[in-house]
């Protein structure tokens, strides 16, 4: 009988090929490629693995404790099975990691909702837990004969890394505990100092009742072991229709019944994209967004399509006129305030922001794949080609196609701009179909 368990070995489907994106997106995936390129001593095989894994030639990937597995093709169609081992953390190690884990409660709490906090490496590091590989860390095996890396494991390697990407916990399970076997030892250690807070020798009565409780983030961290709370409502198929203005009635001085009938439908749409946010995010990670301008506001009121007398008067209080009120629409539709201000502004990138950016640039394609970029302030445009890329002063890259001689935005924001590149491309193949 096999000593794993659905805790203890989890498969992955096979990914899609990796062509025009940044390899991993997470701080976690990017730390797993940081390390296995720190730690790697031969680049041409790294290289060999990164083009495979890219081309999408790594299979369902099995991860168990101190070892992922997955058969890898090669560009002939040949197939290797690659195993790479890595060592599981011993008894002592895994209570140096959970004791130091329950000593902060942001810690627990992130890993009770299946996330990794990225400072829980640096940690655990100072415990003596190294959970990311080292030097001589990842041992390699493969059908192919190699006796050390080659470029079947890299695939497999670089593939890790967009599996941490969608679940950090991966690094664990390779490290040697299941998701269950971590979430009951977490929340019994949680628990544990609550049990006995209420002894402590020496405290009399008085003293007891000034010091009883426990801080909210601890209360917080052992929250899971609370009962769940009640399921969120339904969202409604769509937004509510406002009342009718129909009277017998003729409308007060000033008050222009179109407009007051087109701002009721427009509060009742906005009204149901919040609470579908909501309702998608999660209460606890529903943010606020800032108070909009009068401009801004303008424009995400057009969104609905106005009537004409109503469409002049949201242009006018835009600052803009019907032209560039559609233009500003656009806009908004792909990604509200933060959008319309990287269609308007141009501004100097410089200092930290502007290395940032030439790495993202650097970074994001194979040197064969590159295309060549001719900035000016915020905007790259691809030489010989009619589209542009924008950078927001949050760090997204925009995407802009040029047309009739004016640049307007052709998609939402990536953190990659490679990711951002191919959304046109993509777009502009599905225009031909």
């Amino acid at each position: 009988m096999s000593r794993y368990d659905a805790d203890t070995e989890r498969t992955f489907a096979p990914l899609p090929p990796a062509h025009g994106r940044a390899f991993a997106l997470t701080w976690w995936g990017r730390a797993w490629l940081k390390a296995l390129e720190d730690a790697a001593l031969d680049s041409a095989q790294l290289k060999a693995g990164r083009r495979l894994a890219r081309a999408g030639a790594v299979g369902a990937v099995s991860v168990r404790p101190g070892r992922i597995t997955a058969v890898v093709r090669d560009r002939d169609r040949s197939a290797c099975r690659a195993d790479v081992l890595l060592s599981e953390l011993d008894g002592e190690q895994w209570n140096r990691l959970l004791d130091l884990t329950v000593e902060r409660a942001g810690h627990v709490a992130a890993l009770l909702d299946r996330d990794m906090p990225p400072h829980l490496v640096e940690d655990a590091a100072a415990a003596g837990v190294e959970l990311l590989p080292g030097m001589g860390d990842l041992e390699a095996q493969c059908d192919c004969g190699a006796w050390d890396h080659c470029g079947h494991t890299a695939a497999l390697c670089y593939q890790v890394a967009r599996l941490l990407d969608q679940d950090p916990l991966v690094l664990l399970l390779m490290r040697g505990r299941g998701e269950r076997a971590l979430m009951a030892d977490l929340q019994a250690r949680s628990a544990s100092p609550a049990a006995g807070a209420s002894a402590d020798a020496g405290m009399d009565t008085a003293e007891a009742s000034v010091d009883a409780g426990v801080d909210a983030a601890e209360a917080y961290a052992v929250g899971g072991i609370l009962p769940s709370l009640p399921a969120l409502p339904d969202l409604p198929a769509e937004p509510g229709t406002p009342p009718a203005l129909d009277t017998d009635t003729p409308p007060a001085a000033g008050v222009d019944p179109d407009a007051l009938r087109y701002l009721a439908a427009r509060t009742a749409a906005e009204a149901h994209r919040l609470l579908a946010e909501a309702l998608h995010a999660g209460a606890d990670q529903v943010g606020f967004d800032e108070e909009l301008t009068i401009a801004e506001d303008a424009v995400r009121l057009a969104l609905g399509g106005p009537p004409e007398a109503v469409a002049e008067r949201l242009a006018e209080g835009s600052g803009r006129d019907r032209e560039g009120l559609a233009l500003a629409t656009r806009a908004w539709e792909l990604g509200g305030a933060a959008a319309l201000a990287v269609l308007e502004e141009e501004w100097t990138v410089s200092g930290e922001t502007l290395t940032r950016a030439r790495a993202a640039l650097e970074g994001a394609w194979e040197d064969e794949e590159r295309p060549r970029l001719r900035s000016v302030g915020n905007r790259w445009t691809v030489v010989g080609a009619p589209v542009q890329l924008r950078l927001g002063r949050d760090g997204r890259w925009w995407p802009y196609r040029e047309e009739r001689g004016c640049w307007v935005p052709a998609g939402g924001a990536s953190r990659d701009p490679a990711t951002a590149l191919a959304s046109l491309e993509a777009a502009a193949g599905d225009g031909d179909g």
